[in-house]
């Protein structure tokens, strides 16, 4: 089983730069710089596709739009469950009204 190698935000950018400046084919480019082809490729197709600020974001890092998603999903869950547990709280305290909660 092969270690996957991990590849800092500048060497990508580099390599990129590289492939579009370079009179050299993305397949000798790749070779020459010890990495897939496929893998160069890929990193292409981020580099056009992308906005700057978003090309290789790396692991777990995710945009600012989509943390406020996540941030909104997460607050959303909690105020469910508090909704749930105030509603069998209801539930449990209007069955016997006459039963006296402060004794």
């Amino acid at each position: 089983m092969s270690k996957r190698r991990i590849y800092s935000k500048e060497f990508k950018m580099e390599s990129v730069q590289l492939s579009y400046k370079s009179s050299k084919s993305v397949k000798e480019i790749a070779s020459e710089l010890g990495i897939p082809y496929s893998v160069l490729c890929k990193w292409r197709s981020v580099y056009n596709n992308e906005k700057p600020e978003d090309r290789f974001r790396g692991h777990g890092k995710v945009k600012p739009s989509e943390r406020k998603y996540i941030e909104l999903e997460k607050e959303l869950s909690e105020l469910k469950e508090e909704r749930e547990i105030l509603k069998k709280a209801f539930a449990i305290f209007s069955t016997n009204p006459n039963r006296n909660i402060i004794s």
